[in-house]
């Protein structure tokens, strides 16, 4: 982790600067803030007493947009993952003040120094998150765990419920975790592995308060809790999607894998970076074999990141076969409401379909205009977050002109080299027509500049 000293507070003018050029809003007009009020204060009539069952959350300690919570229990050889998600349905109704400002945002949006909500506070951190020791209600997705990891839906049903405990990556040890919490996930994992999943991460560059007022640029690893509790949602998504399919309705996550002519590329970047690829091992065989500490096998890592095509959502509709090529297998988005508008007409969906009902005609009429919507949301929020660390980067560095460091080749495009600095954790770009990927070398700093949230290096005599 490296801190970062601003005393011309370059950053928050920086930060304050991005908020303008993307249009992030601040707070919520009176309007949809009173609604949310007003939201927030109903009293559930359409749930069942879930209140004995002892659900846990786990998320990042500073999390209080709690989606999800979660209890296990055994049966037979399976296991039964109740997955309580928190019911923003209920809150909010399709056209009312709260559902129009929500498909304006798309998604919460994060910044270092504060996010942009897709519903306001009381809503999303306060009467519809699953927080500790209070009633809330939530739609469970009750999913079976087989002993080979396969996921299936084996029941939705709004629920009143009851977290008992605010569990965090940070601290949480094996013992806090509910009896099967690590069984399940290990199973979920070895499914990945037989399905041929290749949901491998490079460690991503991260802005935060370092906690002293200031920040810190860092690169964040997976902990083994987040990896672990990922495995729940996405059997839980896994088991949403299987049922939409099975129902030929719903909206679902799908990816494309990377086309031939990008793979033989990443054949060549492989080996211009050392690693041994047999020719006979598929690229998600390869990708599971890669650890991410090491700097040849990340760079490469990034570089099938930015091989692929991206992520998308897709309504179902005849002839289309929903795939996420990552996943290898059908995949949905159900269990972040409180943060992705898709979310809730998901959860719509199959809870009307595991009660026998029609889909409501607003949900239906919803599906295929959200993955347009969504895509807006993505594309913004990942404009937003390389703003942030292009400027974080540049106000690091702006002291460090004419100094020259050593750089690992990550990849290159159209002759400019995707860079990453030994000493700090920095990615940025140079001209280097006839650099390798993997190449170590030595950059010099030519210019760092906040204002334009830019670097520029030139390659060290």
């Amino acid at each position: 982790m490296r801190g970062i000293r601003d005393p011309r507070h370059l950053l928050a003018q920086g930060l304050a600067h991005i908020r303008e050029e993307f249009s992030v809003p601040e707070g919520f007009a009176p309007a949809v803030q009173s609604a949310a009020e007003d939201a927030a204060r109903q009293v559930p009539t359409q749930h069942a007493d879930w209140l004995d069952h002892r659900f846990a959350t786990l998320d990042p300690a500073s999390s209080t947009d709690l989606d999800q919570a979660f209890a296990l229990e055994p049966s037979g050889s399976e296991w039964l993952l109740h997955y309580a998600i928190a019911d923003v349905p209920w809150f909010v109704q399709d056209g009312d003040i709260l559902d129009v400002e929500a498909w304006q945002r798309g998604t919460t949006s994060y910044l270092p120094d504060g996010k942009a909500s897709l519903y306001p506070s009381v809503l999303s951190e306060g009467g519809a998150s699953l927080l500790p020791g209070v009633d809330r209600p939530a739609i469970i997705l009750s999913v079976r765990i087989d002993p080979e990891g396969d996921a299936r839906l084996d029941g939705v049903v709004r629920a009143l419920i009851r977290s008992q405990a605010k569990l965090a990556y940070e601290t949480v040890r094996d013992e806090d975790l509910p009896a099967g919490f690590i069984e399940v996930a290990r199973r979920i994992a070895q499914a990945e592995a037989r399905r041929g999943a290749a949901r491998v991460d490079p460690p991503e560059q991260e802005l935060e308060p370092d906690g002293q007022g200031g920040f810190a640029l860092r690169f964040r690893p997976f902990l083994p809790s987040e990896t672990r509790n990922a495995a729940l949602s996405l059997a839980a998504n896994l088991a949403v999607a299987k049922a939409m399919l099975e129902a030929q309705t719903g909206l679902f996550r799908v990816m494309a894998p990377p086309e031939a002519a990008a793979e033989a590329g990443l054949r060549a970047s492989a080996a211009g970076l050392g690693l041994d690829w047999p020719a006979t091992v598929s690229l998600s065989e390869f990708e599971k074999r890669l650890d991410p500490a090491v700097p040849a096998e990340a760079a490469f890592m990034m570089a099938v990141r930015r091989a692929g095509t991206g992520a998308s959502y897709q309504a179902w509709a005849p002839g289309l076969k929903p795939w996420h090529a990552a996943i290898a297998a059908p995949y949905a988005h159900a269990t972040a409401p409180l943060r992705r508008l898709a979310d809730r007409y998901v959860l719509q969906t199959v809870l009307a379909l595991a009660q026998g009902l029609p889909v409501p005609p607003d949900v239906t009429e919803a599906l295929p205009r959200l993955p347009r919507v969504m895509g807006r949301a993505a594309s913004r929020d990942s404009r937003i977050d390389r703003a942030v660390i292009d400027l974080a980067e540049a106000v690091m560095l702006e002291r460090f002109e004419g100094c020259t460091f050593a750089a690992t080749v990550m990849d290159m495009r159209d002759g400019r080299a995707r860079l990453q600095l030994a000493d700090m954790p920095v990615i940025a770009t140079a001209d280097l027509p006839h650099a390798v990927p993997g190449e170590t070398l030595r950059v010099t700093l030519v210019r760092a500049d906040p204002d334009r949230r830019e670097l520029i290096f030139t390659a060290s005599p």
